[in-house]
């Protein structure tokens, strides 16, 4: 099912796409970029079908939902974006109350999400969910709990994809046996995810050598001070230049891509890889932390250059499964027992990513949609299609 939604007020569009439904609910972030289509959001949400099906484990409390997508048209800087969003929301209200889980995705904090939701009369931007907890009281608790944590001032809802992310690299380069320390790493997007990512992956050893925000590349061959540029980041991910020492240089927006890494982690924003540039790339791995970063036609060329490009559809999975492992009770609002559970999903998932490319003779993209495709009949026949 599609929507496509005209705000009154300003012309601009937002959309809905609800890939499929599992025991009547689906679940997909909500973004807001500027040049956001029907088209991408329906990938998105075909993604989050798969995402959920990666997930699945019969014996667990979490039952994986079906997948959904929101996106609307829209600067999140722009000053009429909130307004925008609160009116998207309140048109969306049956769809978000009965049927479609969302929270923030590129461009939205959970934190806008949750004010503009509640503007908009909504209970939760997760209702949907509510109906199919053993406790709705002590979920939402939970969920409320976990949201509060902090780690060395970061919250646990923004670390969980960064270290899904970062494990999901560290996989692979032990995979390869290739050794953390003097592995480097460039990084495109310090925000939620790019942020928690470069954090997680300097504290295993690993040298981030450049990072990317709206203001261009910041670069170090030597390694950047990846906790000064967190500290000095803005609510848009974007790195106050003041913070940058010495040796730290500023290069044009794309220099993030010819890094001399070993690893490339595109998580800002879409399509960001494509046939021309893909030639600049020398890494040896591409870690998809953004939804749909590499074309497919560039992903084709990569391949063929020995360049392995992990999919978004494992690889950032772990903010999803977090919020729900967490609501549904398989793990607590605890910061250790939270991280190592999505470091053994996200090394299990990998593992088996990659054995099945190895085995099949495919790459890692084609390989996670074999195991999905494994694994949604399963899925189906035990909870059906629409209910």
């Amino acid at each position: 099912m599609s929507i496509t939604w005209t705000d009154h007020v300003t012309g601009r569009r937002g959309y809905l796409v609800i890939d499929r439904l599992v025991r009547g609910v689906s679940s997909g972030g909500l973004r807001m970029r500027a040049g956001c289509t029907l088209e991408e959001v329906t990938g998105l949400a075909r993604g989050m079908t798969m995402k959920e099906a990666l997930h699945y484990d019969p014996q667990a409390r979490y039952i994986p939902l079906g997948g959904a997508k929101g996106g609307i048209d829209c600067d999140p800087q722009d000053p009429d974006a909130y307004g925008v969003l609160v009116r998207y929301l309140r048109a969306m209200r049956p769809y978000i109350e009965n049927f479609w889980t969302t929270g923030e995705d590129l461009g939205l904090s959970q934190d806008i999400v949750d004010r503009a939701a509640a503007e908009a009369g909504l209970v939760s931007s997760i209702q949907a969910v509510y109906p199919l907890l053993d406790d709705e009281g002590a979920a939402r608790q939970r969920l409320a709990d976990a949201f509060a944590v902090d780690v060395d001032g970061i919250g646990l809802d923004e670390l969980a994809g960064g270290c899904g992310v970062a494990e999901a690299a560290l996989a692979a380069l032990d995979r390869a046996g290739v050794p953390y320390a003097g592995s480097r790493v460039s990084v495109q997007g310090l925000g939620t995810m790019g942020g928690a990512t470069a954090r997680f992956l300097a504290q295993a050893g690993l040298r981030i050598v450049a990072v990317a925000d709206v203001k261009g590349t910041i670069a170090n061959p030597d390694g950047l001070d990846i906790e000064a540029l967190l500290a000095a980041r803005d609510a848009f991910g974007a790195v106050d230049r003041t913070a940058l020492r010495p040796g730290d240089a500023e290069l044009p927006g794309e220099a993030w891509l010819e890094a001399d890494a070993e690893v490339l982690v595109p998580a800002a924003v879409s399509y960001c890889v494509n046939t021309a540039n893909q030639r600049r790339i020398t890494a040896r791995w591409i870690v998809e932390a953004a939804n749909m970063p590499v074309l497919p036609e560039a992903e084709e060329l990569l391949a063929a250059r020995g360049v392995t490009v992990l999919p978004d559809v494992v690889v950032n999975s772990g903010t999803n499964a977090w919020w729900w492992w967490t609501l549904f009770g398989d793990i607590d609002p605890d910061a250790d027992e939270a991280l190592a559970h999505i470091r053994r999903s996200m090394r299990s998932l990998i593992g088996q990513m990659l054995a099945r490319a190895e085995a099949d003779g495919s790459t890692p993209r084609a390989a996670a949609h074999a195991i999905v495709a494994d694994r949604l009949p399963e899925i189906t026949d035990r909870f059906g299609w629409h209910r």
